[in-house]
């Protein structure tokens, strides 16, 4: 499954909405992306993943590292619409805080 990327703003929070697996080979595209929209000095920033089924270690490092990037720079930074797989793995690592997990 190949990963799309779709970015906009809604009243000064940016969005990033991930559709595809993410892992290894495209981690680096998300990373890329986030950061991109971090330039534009939003007030906060939302990355919808609901239509993301899969994601290994090295987009959970990429998601992790845009939080706490977020953090220092005073953007609020949040996860939404995790899959139930998805929202496992991330309770189970123990980075649901840090990466503000919103289902709703």
């Amino acid at each position: 499954m190949s990963l799309t990327l779709k970015t906009g703003e809604t009243a000064g929070t940016s969005f990033v909405s991930v559709h595809g697996e993410v892992d290894v080979s495209c981690a680096d595209e998300l990373r890329t992306c986030i950061a991109h929209v971090m330039e534009h000095e939003a007030k906060g920033i939302r990355i919808d993943i609901a239509d993301m089924p899969y994601i290994d270690s090295t987009g959970i490092g990429v998601l992790v590292g845009a939080a706490h990037t977020a953090s220092e720079q005073g953007i609020a930074f949040e996860i939404a619409h995790p899959q139930r797989n998805v929202a496992r793995v991330l309770e189970l690592l123990g980075v649901t805080s840090e990466l503000g997990i919103s289902k709703g």
